[in-house]
């Protein structure tokens, strides 16, 4: 537990529902942790600890019906498998290569792992996390989709491509040229397209999701647009910069800027709760800001204190859930501090 919580553990009640898609884990201990405001839209219900993890944490994936939550343990060439319910890890998964991306694949039951450090995707049975496989991309295997759809996945690595492998016998496909290396990148399967973050290059690539041709690129006014969304409602493309902190809209269809805010600094991962008309933007300067998502802006609804460097997340709308990971600080180990969406 973190050393400013005060230790309250007599006072947590743990509630086990069982879990569909349809009915919400429910993770609830309302006076585990004291709360800033009952207001607030994001409350702090519960801090798991994830044992002996050194270093950066990296994207998250998670297995709804098995109540998993899967953590791509960068630092520790690891990834960890949390159980949601009883809040604990209940595997890890060793001899990785930096982890960065990582999916579940319910087609085909498998986690897939993108590895920084070799470039390679590793292949596991998602009941027991036995080795299933391995594709090898080259170099800086990265952030991965899936796309239902077209029954793949896609995963950006290198100094510009977007892999696909195709489901759900996991063999590689083409690739998707880009001009510089792929962080956060988002499928509109209305639209037939791809939005890629390129902050190298400064700007975002569209993609035809069929044949990988560039349709258009739109450059920059600001630098290090990491973190993605798209809000489908609205028909924008929402973005987060770090030079400067800027969370801006952009129009699907031209990429014209629609509407811009100040946001926290080091963001890198972005998510739309559309249930709520919000959004998200997880900062490694120490806080979650939360805008409400209308027209014709996006103005700041709250921002809820962190911890620095705690810069990812994974927002799960089936259980009105927002999963932080916080790496180890201070004698303190690496955590999952969960957030419960209100009302």
């Amino acid at each position: 537990m973190d050393g400013n919580t005060p230790h309250r553990t007599s006072l947590i009640l743990v509630r086990l529902i069982a879990v569909t898609l349809t009915a919400p884990i429910v993770l609830a201990a309302p006076d585990a942790f004291p709360q800033r405001a009952a207001s607030e839209p994001l409350q702090l219900e519960a801090k798991i600890p994830l044992g002996k993890v050194i270093g950066r944490i990296d994207h998250m994936a998670v297995d709804v019906p098995r109540h998993r939550l899967f953590v791509a343990e960068l630092g520790n060439n690891t990834v960890g498998v949390v159980d949601l319910g009883a809040r604990k890890v209940v595997h890890r998964i060793s001899g990785l290569s930096e982890p960065q991306g990582v999916a579940y694949v319910a087609s085909n039951d498998s986690l897939y792992v993108a590895n920084g450090g070799d470039g390679s995707v590793r292949v596991f049975h998602g009941a027991d996390y036995a080795r299933a496989g391995r594709i090898d991309l080259g170099e800086d295997a990265d952030n991965i989709r899936v796309d239902t759809p077209a029954n793949r996945l896609l995963v950006g690595y290198g100094n510009g491509a977007i892999a696909a492998i195709r489901l759900p016998e996991s063999g590689r496909g083409s690739d998707f040229p880009l001009q510089a290396h792929p962080e956060s990148f988002q499928l509109d399967p209305a639209t037939s397209r791809i939005f890629v973050n390129l902050p190298n290059a400064r700007s975002i690539a569209v993609l035809d999701s069929h044949t990988g041709e560039q349709r258009a690129s739109w450059a920059m006014k600001y630098a290090a647009n990491f973190a993605m969304a798209l809000d489908h409602d609205r028909r924008r493309v929402l973005v987060a910069f770090r030079h400067p902190a800027k969370f801006v809209a952009f129009s699907e269809e031209t990429g014209a800027a629609a509407s811009e805010v100040d946001t926290c600094g080091d963001a890198d991962d972005l998510f739309l709760d559309r249930k709520r008309n919000r959004v998200y933007v997880v900062c490694g300067s120490g806080f979650l800001d939360v805008l409400m998502a209308q027209e014709p802006a996006y103005p700041r609804l709250a921002r809820i204190p962190t911890v620095s460097g705690a810069r990812t997340a994974l927002f799960v709308p089936e259980i009105d859930r927002l999963l932080l990971g916080v790496r180890a600080r201070r004698g303190n180990p690496a955590s999952i501090w969960v957030y419960r969406a209100v009302p």
